[in-house]
């Protein structure tokens, strides 16, 4: 089940690698101590989460701006919740917890490990959607930057996964052959079939237990990696 003659392999950061879900609950429960702001954090986590995957969904296809996400899918949330505050409280709930999210840095169970079994063997990259300013303190921070000769943000590239031209911008700046890539990352449609559109082989970490993908190589935990790898 090896796959053969990869050289070059491109992780997604976040749901990937970074504990996106656990990090972004400790952001909220500071963010929501320091101002104030008393609703149970899970109540909110448990509304906010599908509206902002909905909202993330929309800014990768560029219906909607960074500055509208940020604040709408708070917004949203708390009119779901039924919970009255301001939109000036909004805006530095918005602000903060763009500066407090990279204070948390939890992985993945298995990333180290993972990253210390392929790195030597194939040249590592990173390919993300996430905000420029927020990666790569995310990556310093958690202390994996140095396992990986490149990373890929889509605001530098000017278009999100899955559109083709920000894979092709990694390949070129990665010196990469597509036919020699492969891709990881949690999101069906912008990790895998992006990827599989430009030539590159692709892997889902299937943390979200999508299903009726048996046709799609999978792991449900990284160390699984390694019956690939």
């Amino acid at each position: 089940m090896k796959i053969n003659g990869i050289k070059h392999i491109f992780f997604d950061l976040d749901h990937t690698l970074w504990d996106f879900d656990k990090n972004s609950a400790l952001t909220f429960e500071k963010i929501f101590d320091i101002h104030r702001v008393t609703i149970d954090t899970s109540r909110f986590l448990s509304v906010y989460e599908p509206i902002n995957l909905n909202y993330w969904k929309m800014y990768r296809e560029e219906r909607i701006s960074k500055k509208n996400l940020r604040y709408q899918r708070l917004r949203d949330t708390f009119d779901a919740v039924n919970f009255d505050v301001t939109d000036e409280i909004i805006h530095k709930l918005s602000e903060d917890y763009i500066n407090y999210l990279t204070t948390f840095n939890h992985l993945f169970e298995g990333t180290i490990d993972i990253l210390e079994h392929l790195f030597g063997d194939y040249d590592l990259h990173i390919i993300t959607n996430g905000f420029e300013e927020a990666q790569q303190r995310k990556i310093n921070n958690a202390n994996i930057g140095h396992y990986f000769k490149t990373i890929t943000n889509s605001e530098a590239a000017g278009v999100k996964k899955p559109n083709p031209i920000i894979f092709n911008h990694a390949l070129n700046v990665a010196n990469a052959d597509p036919n020699e890539s492969l891709m990881i990352g949690d999101n069906y449609e912008a990790d895998i079939l992006g990827a599989l559109d430009v030539g590159l082989d692709a892997i889902l970490f299937n943390y979200h237990n999508y299903t009726d993908i048996d046709h799609i190589k999978q792991v449900k935990h990284l160390s699984d990696l390694k019956v690939y790898l």
